[in-house]
């Protein structure tokens, strides 16, 4: 089965980090990511930029307009994501537990799935 483990960080906790501090939590989480790597059970895995870089699309008012971040609605944003394959969600949440993203993030476990799904 698949899972999605979401990290989603408080804006701002970026840029009051030091250099040496960001590149160390990055090194944390590829470091993460080559362990789930070797395990056979990771599909995937990137880091996002942040969400003053982004941009959504709505067509909440008839038809699609462009929002460009950051959106001052939000206190979190989606940071990066790992994309799982393991068998059951309890395997999921014990490599959740395990993300060194937990000490400075919320980490969201997903279950993907079709949409009519419930």
């Amino acid at each position: 089965m698949a899972y999605l483990l979401l990290i989603q960080e408080t804006r701002g906790t970026r840029a009051a980090r030091s250099a040496d501090e960001a590149h160390r939590l990055y090194d944390d989480m590829m470091a993460f990511a080559a362990g789930l790597q070797a395990d056979g059970i990771l599909r995937a895995a990137e880091s996002l930029r942040t969400d003053d870089h982004a941009v959504r699309i709505s067509a909440a008012a008839g038809k699609p307009q462009l929002l460009d971040g950051p959106f001052t609605e939000a206190r979190e944003m989606v940071g990066g994501f790992f994309l799982l394959d393991v068998s059951t969600r309890e395997d999921a949440i014990a490599i959740a537990l395990r993300c060194p993203a937990v000490a400075w993030a919320t980490v969201e476990v997903r279950e993907c799935a079709p949409c009519h799904v419930l």
